[in-house]
């Protein structure tokens, strides 16, 4: 039966090319798409997560894409709990789940399950809101960075309850958050997959490819669609949404913090530095097969994929 196939899974850095690629492998294997991308979730943010449009997409079923609010948070467990979910409908419907994005967080809840993560201790809990109010935010970080310099990278000094999570994690277990995300856990997936990752050979071309695609975000109204986000009142770098690489540093110009040019050199910097995790994140990966997204792969990539299907 269909649904003891293998997932197809196809990673990457983000400007790689996954999107165009994973369209095809779609049409051609008949699969249906899930998105594992944090910021493909929100509504209204298009042009600067690169959101295939709906003539992109192919005519392919795309999931996981502009189902919440920015406004809302999007958490691994629960992208994971979606996804389990969608895999089990898209292999009852005789069809092959392929997904596909640059999270590399979702990936690996999905692969390994999920982290069993202590409940929060009220008196730890309080003692470090307590610091928080004395001592401020960028205090508290700096913490953080003394002693888990992978989660201060992506916890930002402005979300209070996530850098105080990750201090009151340490404190509990005398582990660094960013060690037990990366902990396997035995509950398995109820599914084999085909991990294949699409990297240029060359850093120099990908970080060539991001500052081009960041010029074209631009020019097709990246600030215009950050400012309606801006606009609406509600929302501010504090929210996971609005701390999205391109976004932030554009929420920052429009806030009157970075000028233009200071806006473009801090993006394209954040997204190679987003890139270099996600192959942080690709290395230590089992069981991968890895694609030259600058060569003519298909032919390759394709004979791997008619090995199973």
């Amino acid at each position: 039966m269909r649904r003891s196939l293998p997932v197809i899974c196809l990673m990457g850095p983000t400007a790689a090319g996954k999107t165009a690629l994973a369209v095809d492998i779609a049409q051609t294997f008949d699969a249906e798409i899930i998105s594992v991308d944090s910021t493909l979730v929100y509504r209204q943010m298009d042009i600067g997560t690169a959101k295939p449009t709906a003539l992109e997409q192919g005519g392919v079923p795309h999931y996981l894409l502009d189902i919440l609010d920015p406004s809302q948070s999007f958490s691994a467990a629960q992208f994971r709990n979606q996804a389990l979910a969608r895999i089990k409908t898209i292999q009852q419907q005789g069809k092959v789940p392929l997904l596909t994005g640059g999270t590399m967080l979702y990936f690996h809840v999905l692969f390994n399950g999920l982290v069993d993560l202590p409940a929060a201790d009220p008196v730890i809990r309080q003692r470090l809101v307590d610091q928080s109010e004395r001592f401020g935010g960028a205090f508290m970080h700096r913490q953080l960075q003394r002693i888990d310099p992978v989660a201060a990278l992506r916890i930002h000094p402005n979300d209070p309850q996530r850098v105080q999570r990750a201090l009151e994690v340490y404190e509990m277990t005398g582990q660094p958050l960013s060690q037990h995300l990366m902990a396997e856990n035995q509950e398995g997936v109820p599914f084999s997959a085909i991990k294949l990752v699409l990297a240029p050979a060359s850093r120099q071309g990908l970080h060539e490819k991001i500052a081009l695609r960041f010029h074209a975000m631009l020019e097709k109204g990246l600030i215009e669609e950050v400012d309606a986000l801006f606009q609406r009142g509600d929302l501010s770098v504090q929210h996971s949404a609005i701390r999205a690489v391109g976004y932030r540093q554009v929420w920052q110009y429009l806030a009157g913090q970075l000028d233009y040019e200071a806006m473009v050199f801090k993006s394209i910097v954040a997204t190679r530095q987003l890139a270099k995790r996600q192959f942080t994140w690709l290395r230590k990966m089992a069981d991968t097969r890895w694609f030259n997204a600058d060569d003519a792969i298909k032919s390759d990539l394709y004979q791997v994929l008619k090995q199973h299907y």
